[in-house]
């Protein structure tokens, strides 16, 4: 009996010293995973901070340019209007939101100034070009030379330039909106008769109307000592 019971000891001591050394081998090999993870995740950061600031945005612009143009391009396959089946996918709620964007996005700022004024037109004719073809860029480049080319202020380079008919149908478009704009804005005058005569034509009247919005009341006392003919 004191045999037996003396076995049956010693295999219970053998058996949690196996089971020590297994639960110490599965943290061995957590920790030698954990500490692979770890290594990894400070790589992927490393290379996460030498990209640029903007990388996430245009990794997203080009993910979205590239379904965009796939979807247009099966659609045409298809026979179907691709912009139209864009739109039957938009909710009420979805495309409102859009508008409320594009208008925080691009306000109209209204009349500052001409040289504003003309920047801002330079800029939204400037968008408005298709994205440069290099192929004719470089062929253009070849049969005029790099002297005509490449040209200053004193090289003439006529007839070496001929507009395409999309070119030109463009421009006059732009220019028959900027008409249809115009007429939008623009309204009849009402002509007072006894308002005194200080212009010489309708462009000077209303740049003196102008310089009275701005500095009347600076000049009111200047305008009447001089009819009164008591300035000094």
């Amino acid at each position: 009996m004191e045999s037996s019971g003396g076995e049956s000891s010693s295999m219970s001591a053998a058996e949690k010293a196996k089971d020590r050394m297994e639960r110490l081998h599965k943290l061995h090999l957590l920790r030698t995973t954990a500490r692979k993870l770890n290594h990894a995740e400070v790589v992927a950061e490393d290379a996460r901070n030498k990209l640029p600031a903007n990388f996430e945005a245009r990794q997203r612009q080009a993910d979205w340019l590239a379904a965009n143009e796939k979807g247009r391009a099966e659609a045409a396959a298809k026979g179907l209007d691709y912009d139209r089946i864009k739109l039957l996918n938009v909710s009420a709620v979805e495309a409102a939101n859009n508008e409320k964007k594009k208008r925080k996005k691009n306000p109209d700022p209204g009349f500052t100034d001409y040289e504003t004024l003309t920047a801002r037109q330079y800029n939204r004719l400037v968008k408005q070009f298709p994205e440069p073809d290099m192929d004719k860029y470089q062929n253009k480049r070849q049969q005029v030379g790099d002297e005509i080319f490449y040209g200053g202020a004193h090289t003439i380079s006529q007839g070496t330039h001929k507009d395409t008919p999309q070119a030109i149908n463009n421009m006059v478009n732009d220019l028959e909106q900027q008409i249809m704009k115009r007429k939008s804005f623009s309204r009849r005058r009402t002509h007072n008769d006894d308002a005194d005569i200080d212009y010489i034509n309708e462009k000077n009247a209303r740049f003196n109307k102008k310089l009275e919005r701005f500095y009347g009341e600076h000049t009111a006392e200047i305008k009447q000592n001089l009819e009164r003919g008591t300035a000094i």
